[in-house]
Protein backbone atom coordinates (compact mmCIF):
# COMPACT_ATOMS: atom_id res chain seq x y z
CA UNK A 1 0.00 0.00 0.00
CA UNK A 2 1.47 3.56 -0.84
CA UNK A 3 1.71 5.73 1.89
CA UNK A 4 0.93 9.11 1.68
CA UNK A 5 3.40 11.72 -0.72
CA UNK A 6 2.99 14.19 1.91
CA UNK A 7 4.02 12.71 4.82
CA UNK A 8 7.49 13.89 6.13
CA UNK A 9 9.93 11.75 7.03
CA UNK A 10 10.65 12.27 11.00
CA UNK A 11 12.91 11.12 12.89
CA UNK A 12 13.70 11.74 16.73
CA UNK A 13 17.66 12.89 17.42
CA UNK A 14 18.54 13.47 20.93
CA UNK A 15 19.54 17.42 21.81
CA UNK A 16 21.64 16.90 24.58
CA UNK A 17 24.36 14.36 22.51
CA UNK A 18 27.40 17.17 23.52
CA UNK A 19 25.92 17.26 27.03
CA UNK A 20 28.49 15.76 30.22
CA UNK A 21 26.75 12.94 32.25
CA UNK A 22 25.21 13.91 35.00
CA UNK A 23 26.79 12.13 38.36
CA UNK A 24 24.81 12.85 41.20
CA UNK A 25 22.05 15.46 42.10
CA UNK A 26 22.02 16.84 38.18
CA UNK A 27 25.74 17.82 38.65
CA UNK A 28 28.50 16.28 36.37
CA UNK A 29 31.99 15.19 37.58
CA UNK A 30 33.40 18.63 37.22
CA UNK A 31 30.54 20.25 38.94
CA UNK A 32 30.81 18.36 41.45
CA UNK A 33 34.69 18.27 41.99
CA UNK A 34 34.28 22.18 41.94
CA UNK A 35 32.05 21.72 45.05
CA UNK A 36 34.01 18.82 46.80
CA UNK A 37 37.10 21.05 46.66
CA UNK A 38 35.23 23.99 48.32
CA UNK A 39 33.41 22.17 50.72
CA UNK A 40 36.80 20.73 52.10
CA UNK A 41 38.34 24.19 51.69
CA UNK A 42 35.68 25.36 54.12
CA UNK A 43 35.46 22.56 56.16
CA UNK A 44 39.14 23.15 56.68
CA UNK A 45 38.89 26.80 57.89
CA UNK A 46 36.13 26.12 60.26
CA UNK A 47 38.18 23.60 62.08
CA UNK A 48 41.07 25.63 62.23
CA UNK A 49 39.80 29.05 63.02
CA UNK A 50 36.22 27.97 64.06
CA UNK A 51 36.96 28.67 67.82
CA UNK A 52 39.30 31.95 67.48
CA UNK A 53 36.50 33.77 65.50
CA UNK A 54 33.27 34.92 66.10
CA UNK A 55 30.77 33.15 64.31
CA UNK A 56 29.57 36.56 62.05
CA UNK A 57 33.09 36.42 60.85
CA UNK A 58 33.56 32.85 60.28
CA UNK A 59 30.09 33.36 57.87
CA UNK A 60 31.88 36.91 56.27
CA UNK A 61 34.61 34.22 54.97
CA UNK A 62 32.53 31.07 54.27
CA UNK A 63 29.86 32.78 52.14
CA UNK A 64 31.88 34.58 49.68
CA UNK A 65 33.85 31.05 49.11
CA UNK A 66 30.60 29.36 48.69
CA UNK A 67 29.38 31.69 46.63
CA UNK A 68 32.19 31.88 44.26
CA UNK A 69 32.71 27.89 44.17
CA UNK A 70 28.77 28.20 42.97
CA UNK A 71 29.15 30.52 40.22
CA UNK A 72 32.20 28.62 39.05
CA UNK A 73 30.57 25.43 39.06
CA UNK A 74 27.16 26.04 37.27
CA UNK A 75 27.69 29.39 35.79
CA UNK A 76 28.15 29.71 31.77
CA UNK A 77 29.33 32.54 29.60
CA UNK A 78 29.27 32.54 25.64
CA UNK A 79 28.61 28.73 25.46
CA UNK A 80 31.95 27.61 27.88
CA UNK A 81 31.38 26.88 31.42
CA UNK A 82 32.42 29.22 34.10
CA UNK A 83 35.91 27.88 34.78
CA UNK A 84 36.76 27.15 30.99
CA UNK A 85 36.16 30.61 30.24
CA UNK A 86 38.12 32.16 33.13
CA UNK A 87 41.29 30.05 32.60
CA UNK A 88 40.59 31.25 28.74
CA UNK A 89 40.61 34.84 29.99
CA UNK A 90 43.87 34.29 32.59
CA UNK A 91 45.64 32.66 29.03
CA UNK A 92 44.73 35.28 26.93
CA UNK A 93 45.76 37.97 29.25
CA UNK A 94 48.68 36.36 30.16
CA UNK A 95 49.83 35.56 26.52
CA UNK A 96 51.42 38.27 24.05
CA UNK A 97 49.50 40.88 22.15
CA UNK A 98 51.93 41.53 19.52
CA UNK A 99 52.97 38.39 17.40
CA UNK A 100 55.01 38.12 14.42
CA UNK A 101 54.44 35.51 11.33
CA UNK A 102 57.69 34.42 11.34
CA UNK A 103 59.81 31.06 12.36
CA UNK A 104 62.77 33.56 14.03
CA UNK A 105 60.49 35.55 15.98
CA UNK A 106 61.34 38.55 13.48
CA UNK A 107 59.56 39.60 10.68
CA UNK A 108 60.86 38.62 7.23
CA UNK A 109 63.41 40.39 4.74
CA UNK A 110 60.82 42.99 3.11
CA UNK A 111 61.69 43.53 -0.89
CA UNK A 112 64.37 46.12 -1.69
CA UNK A 113 61.27 47.90 -3.39
CA UNK A 114 59.77 48.82 -0.20
CA UNK A 115 60.25 51.40 2.43
CA UNK A 116 62.74 50.83 5.24
CA UNK A 117 62.08 50.22 8.48
CA UNK A 118 63.56 49.57 11.80
CA UNK A 119 63.60 46.15 12.88
CA UNK A 120 62.03 45.50 16.28
CA UNK A 121 64.64 45.52 19.22
CA UNK A 122 62.78 43.41 21.42
CA UNK A 123 62.06 39.34 20.73
CA UNK A 124 58.70 39.45 19.56
CA UNK A 125 57.22 35.79 19.90
CA UNK A 126 56.05 33.53 16.51
CA UNK A 127 52.40 33.73 15.22
CA UNK A 128 51.30 30.68 15.61
CA UNK A 129 48.31 30.03 12.86
CA UNK A 130 46.44 26.99 11.68
CA UNK A 131 46.85 27.68 8.49
CA UNK A 132 50.30 27.63 7.39
CA UNK A 133 49.80 28.66 3.25
CA UNK A 134 47.41 28.44 0.95
CA UNK A 135 47.94 27.35 -2.53
CA UNK A 136 46.49 28.92 -6.24
CA UNK A 137 44.18 26.20 -6.46
CA UNK A 138 42.96 26.78 -2.67
CA UNK A 139 44.68 23.97 -0.67
CA UNK A 140 45.27 24.98 2.50
CA UNK A 141 48.01 23.53 4.18
CA UNK A 142 47.31 22.75 8.30
CA UNK A 143 50.26 20.95 8.78
CA UNK A 144 49.39 17.37 9.64
CA UNK A 145 46.39 17.76 6.92
CA UNK A 146 45.38 19.72 4.08
CA UNK A 147 42.07 21.41 3.58
CA UNK A 148 39.80 22.40 0.40
CA UNK A 149 36.57 24.48 0.82
CA UNK A 150 33.40 24.13 -0.64
CA UNK A 151 31.06 26.95 -1.06
CA UNK A 152 27.28 25.76 -1.22
CA UNK A 153 23.74 27.27 -0.98
CA UNK A 154 21.14 26.01 1.00
CA UNK A 155 17.71 23.53 -0.51
CA UNK A 156 14.35 24.11 1.11
CA UNK A 157 12.98 20.96 2.04
CA UNK A 158 10.15 22.22 3.62
CA UNK A 159 8.72 22.81 0.25
CA UNK A 160 9.30 19.41 -0.93
CA UNK A 161 6.44 16.76 -0.47
CA UNK A 162 6.98 13.49 1.55
CA UNK A 163 9.11 11.64 -1.20
CA UNK A 164 10.66 14.46 -2.34
CA UNK A 165 12.04 15.01 1.11
CA UNK A 166 12.95 11.70 0.98
CA UNK A 167 15.01 11.55 -2.01
CA UNK A 168 16.73 13.94 -0.62
CA UNK A 169 17.80 13.08 2.79
CA UNK A 170 18.92 9.60 1.10
CA UNK A 171 21.17 11.58 -1.34
CA UNK A 172 22.43 13.42 1.68
CA UNK A 173 23.07 10.41 4.01
CA UNK A 174 24.30 8.72 1.19
CA UNK A 175 27.22 11.22 0.92
CA UNK A 176 27.55 11.35 4.49
CA UNK A 177 28.64 7.65 3.88
CA UNK A 178 30.84 7.88 1.16
CA UNK A 179 33.44 10.27 2.94
CA UNK A 180 36.63 8.54 4.31
CA UNK A 181 38.00 11.61 6.12
CA UNK A 182 36.80 14.32 8.03
CA UNK A 183 34.77 16.65 7.35
CA UNK A 184 33.39 19.99 8.92
CA UNK A 185 29.88 21.66 7.39
CA UNK A 186 29.90 25.39 8.88
CA UNK A 187 26.79 27.47 8.51
CA UNK A 188 27.07 31.35 9.71
CA UNK A 189 25.41 34.43 9.56
CA UNK A 190 27.81 37.67 8.55
CA UNK A 191 26.36 41.12 8.44
CA UNK A 192 26.35 42.41 5.05
CA UNK A 193 27.70 45.87 4.08
CA UNK A 194 25.16 47.35 1.60
CA UNK A 195 27.11 50.56 0.86
CA UNK A 196 29.26 48.74 -1.40
CA UNK A 197 26.79 47.07 -3.48
CA UNK A 198 24.49 50.28 -3.76
CA UNK A 199 27.78 51.81 -4.98
CA UNK A 200 28.35 49.27 -7.58
CA UNK A 201 24.32 50.10 -8.59
CA UNK A 202 24.93 53.64 -8.96
CA UNK A 203 28.14 53.54 -10.91
CA UNK A 204 26.78 51.20 -13.90
CA UNK A 205 23.39 53.17 -13.87
CA UNK A 206 26.06 56.14 -15.01
CA UNK A 207 25.82 53.61 -18.38
CA UNK A 208 22.28 52.76 -18.85
CA UNK A 209 20.78 54.70 -21.57
CA UNK A 210 17.56 54.45 -20.75
CA UNK A 211 16.45 57.65 -18.17
CA UNK A 212 13.60 55.70 -16.73
CA UNK A 213 15.99 52.50 -15.99
CA UNK A 214 18.82 54.67 -14.98
CA UNK A 215 16.26 56.22 -12.36
CA UNK A 216 14.77 52.68 -10.97
CA UNK A 217 18.71 51.65 -10.35
CA UNK A 218 19.15 54.95 -8.47
CA UNK A 219 15.59 54.45 -6.56
CA UNK A 220 17.51 51.06 -5.54
CA UNK A 221 20.64 51.85 -4.96
CA UNK A 222 18.86 54.18 -2.64
CA UNK A 223 16.50 51.53 -1.20
CA UNK A 224 19.79 49.60 -0.35
CA UNK A 225 21.46 52.34 1.88
CA UNK A 226 18.28 53.05 3.62
CA UNK A 227 18.43 49.45 4.37
CA UNK A 228 21.98 49.16 5.61
CA UNK A 229 20.72 52.37 7.94
CA UNK A 230 17.81 51.28 9.48
CA UNK A 231 18.33 47.55 9.82
CA UNK A 232 21.23 45.13 10.47
CA UNK A 233 21.19 42.78 7.08
CA UNK A 234 22.52 39.56 7.03
CA UNK A 235 23.50 36.74 4.70
CA UNK A 236 23.76 33.40 5.76
CA UNK A 237 26.60 31.23 4.43
CA UNK A 238 27.06 27.35 3.88
CA UNK A 239 31.56 25.86 3.83
CA UNK A 240 31.73 22.70 3.74
CA UNK A 241 35.98 22.30 4.82
CA UNK A 242 37.13 18.72 3.44
CA UNK A 243 40.32 17.15 4.36
CA UNK A 244 42.90 14.99 3.34
CA UNK A 245 46.25 13.62 5.38
CA UNK A 246 49.21 11.51 4.59
CA UNK A 247 53.04 13.05 2.50
CA UNK A 248 52.22 12.11 -1.04
CA UNK A 249 49.52 13.75 -2.99
CA UNK A 250 47.40 15.01 -0.41
CA UNK A 251 46.39 18.51 -2.36
CA UNK A 252 45.23 16.21 -5.18
CA UNK A 253 42.99 13.90 -3.09
CA UNK A 254 41.35 16.94 -0.88
CA UNK A 255 40.91 18.44 -4.35
CA UNK A 256 38.97 15.43 -5.90
CA UNK A 257 37.46 14.82 -2.67
CA UNK A 258 36.44 18.65 -2.92
CA UNK A 259 34.89 17.67 -6.12
CA UNK A 260 32.97 15.03 -5.12
CA UNK A 261 31.07 17.01 -2.49
CA UNK A 262 30.51 19.67 -4.18
CA UNK A 263 28.80 17.12 -7.21
CA UNK A 264 27.32 15.25 -4.70
CA UNK A 265 25.49 18.02 -3.24
CA UNK A 266 24.55 19.73 -6.70
CA UNK A 267 22.32 16.98 -7.26
CA UNK A 268 20.22 17.80 -4.26
CA UNK A 269 19.88 21.27 -5.83
CA UNK A 270 22.37 23.61 -3.97
CA UNK A 271 24.57 25.27 -6.15
CA UNK A 272 28.27 24.45 -5.27
CA UNK A 273 31.88 25.47 -5.96
CA UNK A 274 35.27 24.84 -5.10
CA UNK A 275 36.70 27.91 -3.68
CA UNK A 276 40.06 28.35 -5.43
CA UNK A 277 43.29 30.36 -3.46
CA UNK A 278 41.70 33.85 -3.13
CA UNK A 279 38.38 33.33 -2.45
CA UNK A 280 39.57 30.50 0.06
CA UNK A 281 41.96 33.40 1.64
CA UNK A 282 38.37 35.83 1.27
CA UNK A 283 36.54 32.87 3.42
CA UNK A 284 38.87 32.79 6.06
CA UNK A 285 40.08 36.80 6.80
CA UNK A 286 36.08 37.25 6.64
CA UNK A 287 35.15 34.24 9.71
CA UNK A 288 38.31 36.22 11.79
CA UNK A 289 36.45 38.86 12.78
CA UNK A 290 32.53 37.85 11.90
CA UNK A 291 30.83 40.68 13.63
CA UNK A 292 32.63 43.64 10.61
CA UNK A 293 30.67 43.51 7.43
CA UNK A 294 32.78 42.15 5.28
CA UNK A 295 32.21 40.74 1.54
CA UNK A 296 33.87 37.23 0.95
CA UNK A 297 32.50 36.94 -2.86
CA UNK A 298 35.81 38.92 -4.04
CA UNK A 299 38.93 37.51 -3.92
CA UNK A 300 42.12 38.19 -1.89
CA UNK A 301 45.54 38.00 -2.52
CA UNK A 302 47.06 35.13 -1.27
CA UNK A 303 49.53 35.69 2.14
CA UNK A 304 52.98 35.47 -0.32
CA UNK A 305 51.85 37.59 -3.22
CA UNK A 306 52.82 41.38 -3.41
CA UNK A 307 49.84 43.75 -3.56
CA UNK A 308 49.93 46.17 -6.91
CA UNK A 309 47.94 48.87 -8.48
CA UNK A 310 46.36 48.96 -11.71
CA UNK A 311 49.19 48.57 -14.53
CA UNK A 312 51.66 46.95 -12.39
Amino acid sequence: MRGNDDASPQTRIPADVDTPDKIVYGLTARQLAILAVTGVLGYGIFRSVGGLLPQTVLIAILIPLAGAATVLALGRRDGLSMDAWLLAAVQHTRSAKRLAPAATGRPATAPAWTPSTEAPAAHVPVLRLPANAISDAGVIDAGSHAVALVASTTVNIGLRNGDEQAALIGSYGRWLNSLSGPVQIVISAQRVDLSGHAQRIVDNAETIGNPALAGAAHDYAAFLDDLAVRRDPLWRTVTVAVTAAGDKGRDTEVLRRAEHAASALSALGAQTAVLDGGRAAAVLACATDPYTPSDASWARALPDQAVTGPGD
